[in-house]
This record gives structure tokens, C-alpha cells and sequence, in this order.
């Protein structure tokens, strides 16, 4: 039923030009067995308040749609009686019977004007008939709209702290560095002449600063936005993240293109804060990234073999996962029973491209 609506959907943009949005809640994503999974999608579906205004068009669209196409076709019925009953009695000498006077020819012969005319604005007044019970309501518009409001929120903020680290960052070390490193230079200008031992210190120490600040800016700009990630995509950047750990990461990825920009980074620090939790506190001595792409929708599977337990807190990294991730229509859902394993899933819908080489 919702694939028929979500046809009728596609059918209203394209030939009426009139967009439909999809009114669904999101799937779930907590990830459970086959049984409670399969109940969980019932509940899902069946609570679902488009779930029933789907069926409702369905029962609806029957008439409405009956009437529409009849029209037409009524019209050119109409039309090609009255012009082939005309041909004949004109010249074969038939006993016509389509209706007689100038005004009844008329008006049947300009039924095919009028289905030419009326038909675009017909398959209109069927979309829009459609757009009332296939698109959202207004509860769901202003729960929409909070929660895009309340999204957008989280990424300014979000934006403010990551410009307050940068801040930070530069402020404690590589700008103090990079005085200490001009002191030093000074200091050594005004005894090189007096004491060039002191001096040559002095500039050896300098070198070591300016090689301690690179790096610094280095891993800052990495955090910022690594270049691997611009360079490899999402692929590479996760595989070059798996190596870089003190623990085995089982990697399975089935990615056939790459998603925009933004999309691609945010999963990729969203998998690097998931990754880092478990380095950090899982205990574990294993590791797995699976990243897939189905129906519109980018899956990131982060898991671990370590204590379990975890659960989102405030200002905790899974918190921070969620923020970054809200801001792209995201989901996080976290499985972490005691004793392990923790599995964190994470959604993110968006469209792929062709593969960059």
C-alpha cells in the first residue's frame, strides 16, 4: 500500500507538478532478532497515522479516479460519434442519428478541444485530490517543523563548540609555540656574538617548536576536515580510521558511489566518536565498521565485543553523535546490554553519487 502511494506521489510531481511529501515516521533502527524485529515493524507501520489515510485513498481513489479518466474519454467518445455519424450521413447517404441542429454539433464537436484542454487540469484535480489524505497533516507539518527547528539548533550550537575548540586549540598550542618559538629566536639574535652555544641552543630549540607547532596545525586541520576523506571518500577515510587503532577493526563496506560533502563527513566523524568510545571505554579486543546503502538511506554499524552497557549521556560522545547527526534527518540507536556486545547504528538518508576516481 504505501509503495501504490508512494507511486501516486511520483505521478502527481511529474505530470501535474504538484510534490507530495512523504508523511512516514522513521523506520526504527534498533537492531533485535527476527521475531521482535518483525513485530517492531508492525507496530511501526500500523501506528503510523499515514498508514491509514494510505488505505482511506486507496478506497477513495477508486471513484475519484473513475470519474476523471471517464471524462475524457466521455468527451472524445462524444466527439468522434458526432464527426463519423456527420461523414456518413454527409457522404454515404447513412440515416444519421447523431443528435440534429447546429448548436448540438456544435457543442459534441467541441468535445475534442475540450478533453485537450480539460485533461491537464483534470489529472491536477486528481493530484490534488491525492495530496489531500497522501501528504502529511498539519500535526505532523508542526512536529516536522519542530523538529527540523530543534535540529537546526543542535547544529549551530554544534558549530559554536567546534569553533570554540578550534579556538582553543590554536590559542593553548600552537600559537603559544609559536611565541615561545619567536622568543627563542629573539633571544638567540642577541647573544649569537656573546655566547654561540647558547645561541645555537637556543635556534635547536626553535626547530622543535616549529616542528611540535606543524604537527599541532596539522592535526587540527584534520579534525577540522581530514584530507583523506576529500581525496578517498568515505571508504578510504574509514579504512585509513580502522588502521590508525590500537585494536583489529573488521571492516565491511558496500558503498557504490558517495554521498554529498557535508552527508560524508558527518558520518565519517560520527564513526570516528563511535570508534574512539570503544578504544575509550568498551574493554574490547575487537571491533567492526559495516557501512551499506539501501533505499535511500546511508547504514553505518559500529560494534565492539567489549563490556556493554554503554548509554547516551548529555555531553557524552553518543550524545554528540545524535546532535551531529540530526541536522541530516539522522538516527542513532544503540544496543549495549551488560556484558556486551555494543552495537551502535546510524542512519543517515541522502543520495549517492558515481564513485570519484
Amino acid at each position: 500500500m504505501r509503495r501504490y502511494a508512494d507511486l501516486q506521489r511520483r505521478w502527481a510531481l511529474e505530470w501535474s507538478g504538484v510534490t507530495i511529501a512523504s508523511p512516514y515516521r522513521p523506520r526504527p533502527t534498533r537492531r533485535t532478532n527476527r521475531l521482535f524485529g518483525v513485530f517492531r515493524r508492525c507496530t511501526w507501520v500500523l501506528s503510523d497515522p499515514a498508514t491509514w489515510r494510505d488505505l482511506l485513498w486507496t478506497l477513495v481513489n477508486v471513484p475519484v479516479s473513475a470519474v476523471l479518466g471517464l471524462l475524457p474519454a466521455f468527451l472524445l467518445v462524444a466527439f468522434t460519434w458526432t464527426a463519423v455519424d456527420d461523414y456518413g450521413t454527409l457522404l454515404r447517404g447513412w440515416a444519421g442519428v447523431a443528435p440534429h441542429g447546429v448548436v448540438l454539433q456544435l457543442f459534441y464537436l467541441s468535445m475534442l478541444p475540450a478533453c485537450v484542454v480539460a485533461g491537464p487540469w483534470l489529472l491536477r484535480l486528481h493530484a490534488a485530490a491525492a495530496s489531500s489524505l497522501l501528504a502529511p497533516s498539519r500535526n505532523e507539518m508542526a512536529a516536522r517543523v519542530g523538529q527540523l527547528t530543534e535540529s537546526r539548533w543542535d547544529a549551530v550550537d554544534a558549530s559554536a563548540a567546534e569553533l570554540r575548540r578550534i579556538e582553543r586549540d590554536l590559542h593553548d598550542g600552537a600559537q603559544a609555540r609559536l611565541v615561545a618559538l619567536g622568543m627563542n629566536i629573539g633571544f638567540a639574535e642577541q647573544v649569537v656574538r656573546d655566547n654561540p652555544d647558547l645561541a645555537l641552543t637556543l635556534l635547536a630549540e626553535a626547530r622543535a617548536s616549529s616542528g611540535q607547532a606543524l604537527s599541532e596545525l596539522r592535526a587540527l586541520v584534520r579534525g577540522i576536515h581530514p584530507p583523506v576523506l576529500a581525496e578517498r571518500g568515505l571508504d578510504g577515510a574509514v579504512r585509513a580510521l580502522a588502521l590508525s587503532l590500537p585494536l583489529p577493526v573488521e571492516l565491511h563496506i558496500g558503498l557504490h558511489g558517495r554521498p554529498s560533502a557535508p552527508v560524508e563527513s558527518a558520518a565519517y566523524f560520527a564513526i570516528a566518536e563511535a570508534l574512539a568510545n570503544v578504544v575509550k571505554h568498551s574493554g574490547a579486543n575487537r571491533a567492526w565498521v559495516q557501512l551499506d546503502y539501501d533505499h535511500g538511506r546511508l547504514i553505518a554499524i559500529v560494534g565492539d565485543n567489549g563490556a556493554g552497557g554503554a548509554r547516551p549521556r548529555a555531553e557524552g560522545g553518543l550524545a554528540g553523535i545524535e546532535r551531529r547527526l540530526n541536522a541530516f534527518d539522522g538516527v542513532v540507536a544503540v544496543t549495549s546490554p551488560a556484558g556486551g556486545p555494543t552495537q551502535v547504528t546510524m542512519e543517515l538518508p541522502c543520495e549517492l553519487s558515481l564513485a570519484r576516481t
